[in-house]
């Protein structure tokens, strides 16, 4: 930590951390080398290696490869099931269909990294904000970002809750669960769509739905992974998810974004981390075609 000369005083003290919290945010991670993440994909094989990890997520939709035969019972449709979180993170995880345009091997920590939008924006869409947005470990919100958002679903018997934990419940602690996942880019334009509205949970037949996400972004491709997040970059996630990936991006206005990251049931302040593409065929399932 820098230590100031007692003699400061405390404006040149504010001034001087002021402009070092600028030039932090100014100045992102150096982005690590492509030994790096080949050296975390390695030791990923090797974490899991005999133990009889089943396929892991997240992957190329549009690749049907995988050799992993650990078979589980794909989860019923989401509408059988109860919707118990959601959550984005900053930039798709998953590679494919309208986002196959790779960000980069960032910090290899989950930040910078990913695949965006391959498609084109307006100038006006992608015009500045006058403030910051979406503010946390791995950056903020600016127009032009791509995030996937999870709406997760379980068979458990509970209500929309914080982090993965609310789909477990004490009565059952192995739920089947679903991941309904759609890509979105954010845009500085009022006539997009609203995410508070994307995200709205409702009770449907006794089940809890988000009852808005996209119809109209692609047949979803559907496959058996897991869950996901840099954390398991080089540790095999052990849970078991089955997995619906839309194929077509979606524009979402960036000020509601905004809006539902100050206020929502799941207490989401900021994006997630993305975990590398998992590439490994012993880790993938077989898609049909």
């Amino acid at each position: 930590m820098t230590r100031f000369p007692l003699t400061l005083t405390g404006a040149a003290i504010t001034l001087l951390l002021g402009s070092a919290a600028a030039l932090a945010t100014a100045m992102p991670e150096e982005a690590v080398s492509d030994e790096t993440v080949a050296a975390q994909r390695s030791a990923l094989a090797d974490a899991t290696e005999g133990l009889g990890f089943g396929p892991q997520s997240p992957r190329d939709i549009d690749a049907l490869e995988g050799s992993n035969d650990r078979s589980f019972a794909a989860a019923p449709a989401a509408t059988e099931m109860n919707l118990c979180n959601i959550h984005f993170h900053e930039s798709a995880e998953h590679r494919g269909g309208e986002f196959t345009t790779y960000r980069g091997n960032g910090n290899g920590k989950g930040s910078g990294t990913g695949f965006v939008y391959s498609g084109e924006l307006s100038e006006a869409e992608l015009a500045g904000l006058d403030e910051r947005l979406g503010a946390g470990e791995y950056g903020d919100l600016v127009p032009g970002d791509t995030i996937e958002v999870h709406y997760v679903y379980t068979s458990a018997q509970v209500m929309p809750g914080p982090t993965l934990g609310a789909c477990l419940s004490e009565s059952v602690m192995n739920p089947q669960l679903r991941v309904e996942a759609q890509v979105f880019v954010l845009v500085n334009d009022e006539n997009a769509a609203d995410f508070i509205e994307l995200t709205r949970v409702e009770q449907v037949d006794g089940l809890q739905q988000a009852v808005n996400i996209p119809s109209d972004t692609g047949a979803p491709v559907q496959y058996t992974g897991s869950t996901t997040g840099p954390g398991h970059n080089e540790t095999g996630s052990p849970l078991k998810v089955s997995w619906s990936v839309r194929p077509q991006v979606s524009k979402v206005n960036i000020h509601t974004v905004g809006a539902w990251l100050e206020d929502n049931v799941f207490d989401e302040d900021h994006a997630h981390g993305v975990r590398n593409l998992v590439m490994n065929p012993a880790l993938l399932s077989r898609m049909a075609n």
